[in-house]
């Protein structure tokens, strides 16, 4: 697996979950098993195949954190002066006339949502690098759309 950039909180909201899987979920996944494995026959179980997937899936995504963990760079925000949009940098723009806030984030912790934008995302490489006052010109399916770039933070 390739370097894989976090922001801090994206590294913090990983180990977190990692922790809540390894230390609670994993225990709830496993006595459930164990509850349907008591109940009798497994071929008719549907109460035993469940928790068997609820419990391979939780197993599978700790391997997934532990990997991403392991490979992460830690994207620190410079705050030297320099107003440029990176990874961690939360990005005010202008379109239309309506200002709409963004963070720009690792490939990990994108969420649309959330208004957290992967920095491979068609914005993100919009504006990684660009400052305060510049124009960017996305294509978008309806269109070509211009964000100005208001403020970065």
């Amino acid at each position: 697996m390739k370097s894989v950039q976090l922001t801090k909180n994206g590294y913090e909201n990983l180990k977190k979950e990692l922790e809540e899987l390894e230390n609670v979920k994993r225990k709830k996944a496993i006595d459930r098993l164990q509850k349907a494995r008591a109940m009798g026959d497994l071929s008719e179980n549907s109460e035993y195949t469940a928790a068997k997937e609820d419990l391979e899936f939780i197993e599978r995504r700790i391997t997934e954190i532990k990997e991403i963990l392991h490979d992460a760079q830690i994207i620190e925000v410079d705050k030297n002066g320099k107003k440029i949009v990176q990874i961690g940098s939360s990005v005010i723009v202008e379109i239309n006339g309506k200002k709409e806030s963004f963070q720009i984030v690792g490939d990990f912790e994108a969420n649309p949502m959330e208004k957290k934008l992967s920095h491979t995302s068609p914005i993100g490489q919009a504006l990684i690098n660009k400052k305060e006052g510049d124009w960017v010109e996305i294509s978008a399916p309806a269109g070509k759309i211009k964000y100005k770039i208001v403020e970065i933070k």
